[in-house]
């Protein structure tokens, strides 16, 4: 196997050649955002795949630009010396990085406040950067392109909560539909006099408006925004949910408005120590959840996701050509990773094709899983060897990997943890195998075992040398060794393939091919 690209492009099939690999992706591979919201500042530094970006620099700071807002229609002062302070290190810190120019995007907070203009001047005089303000219609539309990054398919509504606004956009079939802006900001609400019942009924008006534009009944609900993640995270606390990976967590309508009711009856203080959450998010928590409950109450949407992609995201995603777009962010991910850290680039296409015979009834979804497995499969080999099998498991369920849920996320784990080890009993893992089914355990399991096998036979080009037949009804696994790979079935390899017979519950066999 020489491992070229050439070589390589013609393994991937329905996977595509690799993105990054081509020029015009490379171009993306370090793009810096600044996002002047009216509740923070930050500068995100994307490097990487450009479908899939890793985060190389990710800084922000609670301003509170739009504090007061309502009442004063200005920015909060101390929040534009902040934000102002906070730019100037930004600035400063990309051009360092290689990250220029800045695409610095500010929301609502600027572009309602009277002194907006003012502020947008003094940025640019002060720190050479030009604050792009965007109207509440186009910060949905970006938002909806950030929920596009991580789920290419995504079809329902996203929600975007800032500090002074909340956006609805419609996604369907993969593109940006139907937009709308409110002023239903937890910032910009805790403006409104009378009390919490005011509040509600204030809440309550607008909502109803915006479910007359955008509609009620969509099946899936994409949530963005700090105030939303942070009500996720406190119901993953009430719930004992044992992965703390907030993008793609899935809630219901009833989960979420029993963690709105506890949060109410707890005090807030403790709720924080006990998350993480800041001081200055949780302030803002009882308002955003009091304008949650009624989107819930009015939407009806049947599934709720949290997306940490959002805004920031969305304008990565709007520089990427639309052939691009479409392509698998998990894919293109565990493909980089392959290339950056794995011994044998480009042995991942040739393992997964060694697996496949276990899988080739498989759907889709689970054979995207299958091919990210064997790219992941010998990119954690520089890990202590006692140490492996967590490392792989860490990494696959906390990476920044888009579109991947939590169930997909375990599974990849524990696919790899079985790469480098026969048995998880006893693991401190064991509490997140609870969210999946026993079937999906011991799929994973197969799969481990498998690649744990196949890479036995990684000095040499692995389709000359092995294949795998598999007869579930006869409950037979073959191996078909080439004449020249006989002297590679060695006594840990004949180990490894009974291991993997006995996940499987079947019979062996071993062949020569002829020559």
């Amino acid at each position: 196997m020489d491992g070229s690209a050439d070589q390589r492009s013609d393994d991937w099939g329905p996977f595509g050649r690799p993105l990054f690999e081509d020029p015009s992706a490379r171009a993306l591979s370090r793009v810096g955002v600044v996002d002047v919201g009216s509740n923070s500042v930050r500068l995100v530094v994307f490097d990487g795949a450009a479908r899939s970006p890793a985060y190389f620099y990710n800084e922000k700071l609670m301003c509170g630009l739009g504090a007061g807002l309502g009442e004063t229609g200005r920015l909060n002062p101390e929040g534009r010396r902040r934000a102002l302070s906070a730019l100037r290190r930004f600035a400063l810190l990309a051009e360092g990085m290689g990250a220029v120019p800045l695409t610095v995007v500010a929301t609502a907070a600027m572009r309602e406040a009277e002194d907006g203009p003012e502020f947008c001047a003094e940025i640019e005089r002060e720190t050479g950067l030009k604050p792009w303000v965007i109207d509440g219609e186009e910060e949905a539309r970006l938002s909806a392109q950030g929920v596009l990054l991580g789920w290419p398919g995504a079809d329902g509504l996203v929600c975007d909560i800032g500090g002074s606004s909340m956006e609805l956009a419609e996604l369907h079939e993969g593109r940006v539909g139907k937009r709308v802006t409110s002023a239903l900001g937890p910032l910009k609400l805790r403006d409104v006099k009378g009390g919490a019942k005011a509040l509600d009924s204030y809440v309550s008006g607008i909502m109803a408006d915006l479910a007359a534009t955008m509609g009620t009944g969509h099946d899936r609900l994409y949530l963005v925004g700090g105030s939303w993640r942070a009500i996720a995270r406190l119901d993953m606390e009430r719930r004992g949910y044992p992965l703390l990976v907030l993008h793609e967590y899935r809630m219901t309508r009833k989960s979420i408005l029993q963690t709105i009711r506890w949060i109410a009856e707890n005090d807030t203080d403790e709720l924080r120590a006990r998350t993480g959450v800041s001081s200055t998010r949780m302030a803002l928590v009882p308002v955003a959840a009091q304008v949650l409950r009624q989107l819930l109450y009015t939407l009806k949407p049947k599934e709720i996701f949290v997306s940490s992609y959002g805004i920031r995201e969305g304008l990565l995603y709007e520089q990427m050509p639309e052939r691009l777009r479409a392509r698998d962010p998990l894919i293109e991910a565990c493909r980089f990773a392959e290339a950056s850290s794995a011994r044998l680039p480009g042995f991942g296409a040739q393992l997964f094709r060694f697996v496949q015979p276990l899988f080739s009834t498989s759907g889709d979804q689970r054979k995207r899983l299958v091919k990210a497995a064997c790219l992941l499969h010998d990119t954690a080999w520089r890990a202590h060897p006692d140490y492996r099998h967590e490392v792989c498991f860490d990494n696959a369920t906390r990476a920044n990997l888009g579109g991947l849920d939590h169930e997909g996320r375990v599974f990849l784990g524990l696919a790899l943890l079985h790469r480098y080890k026969n048995n998880r009993a006893g693991s401190r893992l064991d509490p997140l195998f609870a969210l999946l089914s026993e079937k999906q355990i011991g799929d994973a399991e197969v799969l481990g075992k498998a690649m744990r096998f196949g890479a036995m036979f990684s000095s040499k080009a692995l389709d000359q040398m092995a294949e795998l037949h598999y007869h579930p009804k006869q409950k037979r696994l073959e191996l078909w060794l080439a004449p020249a790979a006989r002297d590679l079935f060695g006594e840990v390899a004949e180990a490894r393939f009974a291991s993997l017979a006995k996940s499987l519950g079947v019979e062996t066999g071993v062949k020569i091919k002829r020559a």
